[in-house]
C-alpha cells in the first residue's frame, strides 16, 4: 500500500501544482524545526475511517523523517454519527491547540459555528470525504462524489440489462458526500425507463443498520434485481442478500474498499464497488494540513481519485489493502 500511496502522491502533487485554484491560508503559522500535531475528525467509529487513519499515519511518519522533526496523528472518531458530538470532539480538540484538524462533517451547518471559532484561534481546519460548501472557504480532500455514484449507477444498470427493480440505501441522509451519491445515483437510474427504483433504506453509516434494513427491502421486494448504497457499509447489506439466498441473483455494485467489502466481491455477493481510496484521502489531508500550518496556500479541491473494483482487479485491491 506504501508504494500505491507514494505513486498516487507524486500525481496528486503535480494536479495540484498546475490545476487547482488556490486557498488562501489564514491560519497562525508554526514554527519550523518543532513537532507538530494534526487531528483527524470522522463522522464516527466504523472501519473505513480507520483506513482514513492509516493513510494519515503513514504522511506523518514520512513527513517526520522528511523534517526531522516528529509528526503525530490525534485520531478522534465520535461514537456515533451525530453532529453535537462531533461538535464536542472538535471543541476537545481544539483545546490541545493542534496543528490543524481534518473534519469529515456529520451536518456541516450544524458544526459551522465550532468550525470558524476553532480557524479564529489560528488552526487550520480542512474537509475530507465531504464537498466543502459554497462560501465556505475551506479546502476539501475527496472525490467528485456525483461521479463516483453515477459509475457505479451505470455499471449496476448495465448488469441488470437496463431493467427490473433496484433499491437504493441511503447513508446518513445530513452528510453531503452521501447526499450527493444518492441524488446522483437517482439521477443516473432516471435515464433508464425500464428501471423502477425503490427505497432502500436508511443506515445511518451503520454497518448493522444495512443489515437491517437491507433484509427489510430484500423480503418485501422479492423481485428485486439489484442494490446500490451510499457509503462504506456495503458488507451489511451483502450480508442480508446471502441470508435472503439472493447471492448472484441481486446484483449489488458497493461502496469503497474496506477489506470485508473487497472479500463479498471476491465471493460474488457484491457485484463491484466503486472506491473513495480512504488511505489517499488521509494521507492528503495531513499533507494540506502541513501545509496550511507552514503559512502556505492550499488548494480549494484536492480530488483523490475513484477506483472501481471487480472480478478483474479484486486479487490486487485486496493485497493492497492487507499489506
Amino acid at each position: 500500500m506504501k508504494k500505491k500511496l507514494l505513486s498516487l502522491f507524486v500525481a496528486m502533487m503535480i494536479v495540484m501544482a498546475f490545476c487547482m485554484p488556490m486557498m488562501t491560508a489564514v491560519a497562525e503559522e508554526a514554527p519550523f524545526g518543532e513537532d507538530l500535531t494534526f487531528v483527524i475528525v470522522p463522522k464516527c467509529v466504523h472501519a473505513w475511517f480507520d483506513e482514513v487513519n492509516k493513510g494519515a499515519v503513514l504522511q506523518a511518519e514520512m513527513l517526520s523523517k522528511a523534517l526531522n522533526v516528529k509528526v503525530s496523528i490525534d485520531y478522534r472518531a465520535p461514537e456515533n454519527a451525530d453532529v453535537v458530538e462531533q461538535n464536542t470532539v472538535l471543541e476537545q480538540a481544539a483545546a490541545t491547540k493542534p496543528n490543524g484538524i481534518a473534519l469529515d462533517p456529520v451536518d456541516y451547518e450544524g458544526s459551522k459555528a465550532v468550525i470558524q471559532e476553532i480557524q479564529a484561534r489560528g488552526i487550520p481546519v480542512i474537509l475530507f470525504d465531504s464537498p466543502a460548501p459554497e462560501g465556505s472557504g475551506l479546502t476539501s480532500v475527496g472525490n467528485d462524489f456525483a461521479q463516483q455514484a453515477s459509475l457505479a449507477a451505470e455499471q449496476l444498470a448495465a448488469l441488470i440489462g437496463y431493467q427490473g427493480k433496484v433499491a437504493v440505501m441511503q447513508g446518513f441522509p445530513s452528510a453531503p458526500n452521501h447526499a450527493e451519491r444518492y441524488q446522483a445515483h437517482l439521477d443516473t437510474l432516471a435515464k433508464y425507463p425500464d428501471i423502477e427504483v425503490i427505497e432502500g433504506g436508511i443506515d445511518n453509516d451503520n454497518i448493522e443498520e444495512a443489515q437491517s434494513q437491507a433484509a427489510a427491502v430484500l423480503a418485501a421486494n422479492p423481485d428485486l434485481v439489484g442494490y446500490l448504497n451510499c457509503d462504506a457499509c456495503g458488507s451489511g447489506v451483502a450480508a442480508a442478500i446471502e441470508e435472503a439466498g439472493k447471492a448472484g441473483q441481486v446484483k449489488f455494485v458497493s461502496m469503497d474498499n474496506l477489506i470485508e467489502i473487497l472479500e463479498y466481491v471476491k465471493s460474488g455477493t457484491i457485484t463491484a464497488t466503486s472506491s473513495t481510496i480512504p488511505q489517499m484521502q488521509g494521507s492528503m489531508s495531513v499533507l494540506m494540513l502541513w501545509q496550511a500550518a507552514m503559512g502556505m496556500d492550499i488548494p480549494a479541491i484536492v480530488d483523490t481519485g475513484i477506483a472501481y473494483i471487480d472480478e478483474t482487479n479484486i486479487d490486487e485491491w485486496i493485497a493492497m489493502v492487507q499489506n
